[in-house]
């Protein structure tokens, strides 16, 4: 009888989102949504997940749970990780999701939600 290797079967895109929402969660990270750009035309990519931290200590921390769950949970390295010297805005990018993770300041000047309005929101309750 031959035996095949079995390859581990992938996380499915909600289960990835699920785990990016609960690793911002871990931090306590505010404000989380994720806006589905699919349907649009000339979106960078597929997903777009936004929250925001009280601190750039916590901006940072959220980031960096982000990377290290995902990294361990779901064998994924971002293609792009920046903005974690000033944690200001640090972005995390998957290729098919990139997660926003903002200072509220930073959020509010560049108000990605205002400029994809036309995407699909989901947007999930604070932890306390």
């Amino acid at each position: 009888m031959n035996k095949q290797k079995e390859e581990k079967n992938p996380m499915s895109p909600d289960q990835i989102h699920d785990l990016i929402v609960d690793s911002i969660q871990d931090i306590k990270g505010k404000n989380i949504v994720k806006l589905d750009l699919r349907h649009l035309e000339d979106a960078p990519t597929d997903f777009f997940i936004i929250c925001e931290g009280e601190s750039t200590v916590q901006v940072k921390s959220i980031a960096d749970n982000v990377y290290g769950r995902l990294k361990k949970e779901a064998s994924m390295l971002p293609t792009h990780f920046e903005g974690a010297k000033t944690s200001r805005w640090v972005l995390v990018d998957y290729f098919d999701i990139v997660v926003h993770v903002f200072y509220p300041e930073a959020r509010s000047f560049y108000q990605l939600e205002e400029l994809w309005s036309d995407a699909i929101v989901t947007e999930y309750e604070d932890l306390q």
